[in-house]
């Protein structure tokens, strides 16, 4: 008998439940007792509590000529690596795509709303929005009982298949297991001229506040999930600030944004922002190389406006979105210390960043027209099983 035979059930599935999700699956091939341990049920409940699993970095690329063309990734901070996403036949004909709470959406038409669990279908369609929406904001979020809500903000609205400039500016929540849609307040007026997530930004704090941001106006209020409520706007701009983006970063947000330095070309800093007062403080700075190596040009005028940025749970993704180098991108892993005072861990300053690259997009990589990226937890049912009805 070979060592690994002479395992028990249990320490089989403990020592499987440790390995990366990629990893997971390729066991499931071993063999049969391994096959055998996976798919069991509780297998999936023990590995999504053996190991802390950080969130995957998805991109989506649209080509607005070649549907073909389009593609999908996925990095696995975890294994270190990128894999290719098979392309789904039932969204190829998509207005706009995105990714939240362990679920991809997508719009499909003027109010066809679609959603599926990461990495694995069956897709499905919800009944109509109120309202058409085109790049809204979407989060996920835990409702009473527990089950999954989503709540979908902004987006630019078609009638007539023309953008609506007078957009009411929308907030829709939805409930899968009622199937139907409840319209809340909309976003403040503050936020009528750029309604849309390619000028708004987003970050999902305690699973209580949904956080609005204006990525140029630097505006930002707060919808409260439980009293169905907006806060007053107020305005987050560090010093010198050109454009940034809010993230959230387990309980705390964070501020990634281009600002211009004092005795030097711009630079990508990170802040640390109190939720309940908007103060801030600058933790990180991106080192000048790493962010050299996102660029090819030394048009400074025009080199930084493909600069995008999102993150979750301690990582920040810093990606070009334009083609010249196959969409390079750079990661900031952020850590508390523990030892540091209540002051300090108040202001952010108790944070430490470590800076690295991403590996490259594995090949080869179409040219697209829009990317599409985010950062969400994958969560272990969605891919060794269960289907949509147990992620929600």
């Amino acid at each position: 008998m070979t060592p690994w035979s002479r395992l028990s059930w249990d320490i089989v599935e403990l020592i499987l439940s440790y390995l990366p999700l990629r990893s997971v699956v390729v066991a499931g091939a071993v063999c049969k007792q391994w096959r055998a341990v996976i798919a069991d049920p509780g297998f999936a409940v023990r590995a999504a509590t053996s190991l802390p699993r950080r969130p995957w970095f998805f991109l989506y690329g649209q080509n607005n000529v070649v549907l073909r063309k389009n593609q999908a990734f996925g990095f696995d901070p975890d294994a270190g690596e990128w894999i290719a996403l098979p392309p789904s036949p039932s969204v190829l004909h998509v207005d706009c795509f995105a990714g939240a709470g362990g679920f991809f959406f997508a719009t499909t038409s003027a109010t066809r709303f679609c959603y599926a669990p990461l990495l694995r279908g069956p897709w499905r369609e919800t009944s109509p929005l109120f309202f058409s929406r085109c790049n809204p904001l979407v989060g996920v979020f835990s409702a009473d009982g527990g089950r999954r809500h989503f709540i979908v903000v902004g987006g630019a609205r078609f009638i007539g298949g023309l953008v609506d400039i007078e957009d009411p500016l929308a907030v829709e929540i939805y409930d899968p297991a009622s199937n139907s849609w409840e319209l809340c307040p909309p976003l403040p007026p503050d936020f009528r001229t750029g309604n849309s997530s390619q000028w708004l930004s987003a970050a999902l704090l305690g699973g209580r506040f949904f956080f609005v941001f204006g990525i140029y106006s630097c505006s930002v209020a707060a919808f409260d999930l439980s009293r169905r409520a907006w806060t007053g706007v107020q305005t987050l701009r560090p010093p010198g600030v050109l454009f940034c983006f809010l993230l959230a970063c387990n309980d705390r947000l964070i501020l990634a944004g281009l600002c211009n330095a004092p005795d030097g070309p711009p630079c990508f800093a990170l802040w640390a922002v109190d939720h309940t007062t908007m103060d801030f403080a600058e933790i990180a700075v991106m080192p000048r190389d790493l962010l050299s190596c996102l660029f090819d040009t030394d048009d400074d005028d025009n080199k930084f406006a493909s600069l995008k940025c999102v993150g979750l749970d301690g990582r920040v993704y810093v990606f070009n979105e334009d083609h010249h180098k196959a969409y390079p991108a750079c990661v900031c892993e952020i850590s508390e210390d523990s030892s540091a005072g209540v002051a300090e861990a108040a202001s952010g300053l108790n944070l430490s960043c470590s800076w690295r690259k991403v590996p490259p997009l594995p090949s080869p990589v179409d040219r697209f027209h829009k990317v599409i990226a985010f950062c969400s937890p994958v969560p272990v049912n969605s891919v060794l099983g269960g289907g949509v009805d147990r992620e929600l």
